[in-house]
């Protein structure tokens, strides 16, 4: 097997101590790139209710923050000025705007704002929307949950259609507007890359990967079964699975709620995701480290194990 991307998940390592603040987290943007990584990623949220941790929150705090486990008052910085911010400090790195809550904000200001950090970037902007799960988060914007999934298929057409020419006008059940000129542009023609995802492969989540998606990322491990579906989704539209970015991670076992996870042993189901097509390879520093300090050699250790499982 080759060596897969290594992305390191930016965002949700609070319990790495001491904890980062959002500059160190650039800091740590730059060491990951200095240590081989292909990309960092940052999700959000805008807001946290009480219902944020409604499921009950991990047994270990390292663990991924996941719907309905999640502290209300966790720390989510806004992901684009974070990664414009990374942009300026690297030249290779990836930046993955990972569960872009697109819904909450107006598609053309997202527009303009996604294009404006792939300009920064030179075209390494990667950005993964999202209808996200948590209710509170809607209401306190104003914005109706039960029609967060129409929502975001009206702004995923708006984006193609601002960033492909000028003028550009739209006429939709949530968004109506004449002519607008959007620019300046993406750095790359078409727009940056777009990763979708989701807890299962739903009509929706295939239709938006199939019209717009150049990566599935998704949340958990798919069957067999969703795979193939997805699969001969694309083929159907003549378009090859294999031109599709598969995105894995590893997930750490915890041998007690106050102690990180074995390295080791969440490197090793690597192989097996490789064998399922899954390339790009997603982890969480904070399951296997609790030392803000000692974040350069870890780097340095994943991408040694990885290196040596190709």
């Amino acid at each position: 097997m080759s060596p897969p991307r290594m992305v390191v998940v930016l965002t949700e390592n609070t319990t790495m101590r001491p904890a980062p603040d959002v500059a160190d987290l650039v800091d740590m943007a730059v060491t990951a790139e200095a240590a081989g990584f292909d990309a960092v990623m940052v999700s959000e949220h805008v807001v946290l209710g009480p219902g944020a941790d409604a499921a009950g929150r991990p047994a270990n705090p390292r663990d991924y923050a996941l719907p309905g486990n999640q502290d209300p008052a966790t720390p989510w910085p806004a992901p684009l000025p974070l990664l414009a911010a990374v942009a300026a400090r690297t030249t290779t790195l990836r930046l993955v705007a990972g569960a872009l809550i697109s819904p909450l904000r107006h598609p053309l200001t997202t527009a303009k704002e996604l294009a404006t950090v792939d300009r920064l970037s030179r075209g390494r902007l990667v950005v993964l929307p999202t209808v996200s799960w948590h209710r509170d988060e809607y209401e306190a914007l104003g914005v109706p949950f039960p029609h967060r999934g129409a929502i975001l298929d009206e702004q995923l057409e708006i984006w193609e259609g601002a960033w492909k020419g000028s003028p550009f006008r739209y006429e939709g059940n949530w968004y109506r507007f004449g002519d607008v000129w959007l620019e300046p542009k993406p750095w790359r023609a078409g727009g940056p890359p777009l990763w979708f995802g989701g807890s299962s492969v739903h009509d929706r989540l295939v239709r938006r990967l199939v019209r717009f998606g150049s990566g599935f990322n998704p949340l958990g491990t798919p069957s067999d079964e969703e795979l193939s579906r997805l699969h001969a989704a694309l083929r159907d539209a003549r378009r090859d699975p294999a031109g599709i970015e598969h995105v894995g991670g590893t997930r750490g076992r915890f041998p007690g709620p106050e102690l990180p996870a074995d390295l080791d042993e969440a490197l090793a189901t690597i192989p097996v995701q490789a064998a399922r097509a899954f390339s790009t390879i997603c982890i969480k520093p904070s399951q296997f480290l609790d030392d803000r300090q000692g974040f350069e050699a870890w780097c340095e250790t994943v991408m040694s194990k990885v290196a040596a499982l190709g």
